[in-house]
């Protein structure tokens, strides 16, 4: 957090400055207050005029500061919430396909809104009054210091006792704040479970029994906070307490001390400047703690070091020139043998196709041939290189994916194929053609802007789909992976975007459970799974066996 924080080093030096604005008011305040008791004193009807222009010019004064301060702040703290976001995403972009679906996708919908939404209500908070009472303590000590120095001894060794105090408080507050924010993960998770399958939850007439254990879970967070609230609020306390003792006993201090300061007005102001050097620390110390815990949490959803990602222990960037080569490959899920031994060829620019009954590992084999896995035995090498040591990046911007569940951004239909990348707007609208789109942008009322609901909730299984086609081919990837691209279209459809993917000049690799006659022959291979092996057929004499079996029947 302390890296963040300087990264705009002109920007924190004016917030530091901006929260240091409150001291001139509390320093004007403790004068002022002097002044009113000394005008009693006095009683003399010119002071009286003087205190009266002095109040006003520190009503004044004080208005102007908190504005000027407020403003101050919020570009700051707005910036940075920003930048906390931003790298919070950036590191779950980071990760690999394996790492990533190690949690629920809950989790990081929580780290990215529960989490930062604590930071910004706990850590600015606190760091916006642990910087003002900090400077307010030191500001007001100086002067004490000058108007009364034993009193300034006094505050300034209790000062090192609270803070001794307080680090006693420390573990205590950031385990409990990890605990909230644990709770708050799963929290989101049982919730999103909940919502998810509510249609099968009514539809067996058991909602009752979930609503009873989102109750619990409720139960379960409120009273992670209620720890953590209890906790800093007896932190909180104890030092208001300690801070109100300490008053008391500068108070008997200076009624009895022949070193007293002469003058009501001089020991109002005493007293003033002493309550604002001790309650200040009071307040001050245990925000560190609640500093603290704030920055574990900030490490938690940004820091690289826990994310199974990319290392540079893949040095090779993406070749494909001649051949994906497969060669003894084995591969268990689940403790569950997947495959036995594999050992095949994909060639550049060829069409091949995967076949085989249910659980035969047709879309596993996809997800290792494109890096999605990789706790596998044997080879996978393109142009003779490892699958494993080719870097991750430079894999991923040459390849392009269509699949079954197809995820949809609330944006345009042409942000959807493109990607928010920028790509001229004739070959967005020629992808979009080709995936057959044409007739579906024509009739809408922003053609190819018109906007996309969450996850494409206004659109049809073969529209989402059509778009995650058009999306593939907008790209003009090296290799296209295809895991039952036509599966949610209709027979003519299908038959047209199967025909496209077949003209592309990539490298397909496809699932499909379809057949289309005259266009499925055009593959170039069939890869038939069986028994955790694999047979390689071409398309022509594949579909002719299968058709003359099937007619045979």
């Amino acid at each position: 957090m302390k890296e963040l924080l300087l990264s705009r080093k002109d920007r924190f030096i004016k917030y530091i400055v901006a929260c240091l604005m409150f001291i001139v008011s509390d320093v004007l305040q403790a004068f002022i207050l002097a002044m009113i008791f000394n005008a009693i004193e006095i009683a003399t009807i010119e002071y009286f005029w003087w205190t009266v222009a002095a109040a006003v010019g520190y009503v004044v004064i004080s208005a102007s500061f908190f504005l000027g301060s407020r403003m101050m702040r919020i570009a700051f703290m707005r910036d940075t919430l920003l930048d906390i976001r931003v790298r919070a995403f950036d590191k779950i972009l980071d990760m690999s396909y394996k790492g990533f679906n190690k949690q629920s996708r809950d989790v990081y919908v929580s780290n990215l809104t529960n989490d930062i939404n604590t930071i910004e209500s706990n850590f600015f908070v606190s760091l916006l009054n642990f910087i003002l009472r900090g400077g307010s303590f030191v500001v007001m000590i100086i002067i004490l210091s000058i108007v009364n120095w034993r009193v300034a001894l006094i505050v300034f060794a209790v000062s090192l006792i609270v803070l001794g105090l307080t680090k006693l408080f420390e573990r205590r507050t950031i385990k409990l704040d990890q605990e909230k924010s644990t709770e708050n993960e799963r929290f989101t998770v049982a919730v999103a479970n909940t919502f998810s399958g509510l249609e099968i939850l009514k539809l067996n007439n058991i909602e009752k029994k979930f609503l009873i254990r989102a109750k619990e879970q409720v139960a379960q967070l409120e009273k992670r906070k209620l720890k953590y609230n209890f906790f800093t609020a007896l932190q909180n306390h104890m030092n208001e307490a300690i801070g109100s003792l300490v008053m008391f006993g500068l108070l008997v201090y200076m009624m009895y001390s022949p070193a007293s300061p002469v003058g009501l007005g001089k020991v109002v102001l005493v007293v003033q400047l002493a309550g604002s050097c001790v309650f200040p620390l009071m307040r001050m110390l245990p925000l560190l703690n609640v500093i603290k815990s704030s920055d574990t949490i900030y490490k938690k959803i940004t820091s690289a070091a826990d994310v199974d990602k990319e290392t540079n222990g893949r040095p090779n960037p993406y070749r494909f020139k001649k051949a994906i080569e497969v060669r003894g490959l084995r591969f268990n899920y689940d403790q569950k043998e997947v495959f036995r031994y594999l050992d095949f060829t994909i060639e550049k620019g060829k069409k091949y196709l995967i076949k085989g009954p249910s659980g035969a590992g047709k879309t596993t084999l996809v997800k290792l041939l494109s890096m999605a896995y990789d706790d596998y035995d044997g080879l996978i090498a393109i142009d003779g290189v490892d699958l494993k040591t080719i870097k991750t990046k430079s894999f991923n911007e040459n390849v392009s994916f269509i699949y079954q569940d197809v995820f949809l951004f609330e944006a345009s239909i042409k942000d959807n194929i493109a990607l928010f990348k920028d790509y001229p707007a004739e070959r967005v609208a020629k992808a979009a053609e080709m995936a057959g789109l044409g007739d579906f942008i024509r009739v809408q009322e922003h053609g190819i802007d018109e906007p996309v609901a969450e996850n494409g909730k206004n659109l049809s299984g073969g529209e989402r789909q059509r778009i995650s086609i058009a999306r593939a081919l907008c790209k003009n990837a090296d290799i296209l992976f295809a895991d039952e691209a036509s599966s949610s279209l209709n027979d003519e459809l299908g038959r047209s975007v199967e025909t496209t993917i077949l003209s592309l000049p990539a490298t397909i690799v496809a699932i499909s459970h379809k057949y289309f006659a005259g266009v499925s022959e055009r593959y170039d291979y069939v890869l038939e799974l069986k028994d955790g092996y694999v047979n390689q057929y071409t398309a022509i004499d594949y579909f002719a066996e299968v058709n003359g079996n099937e007619t045979a029947h």
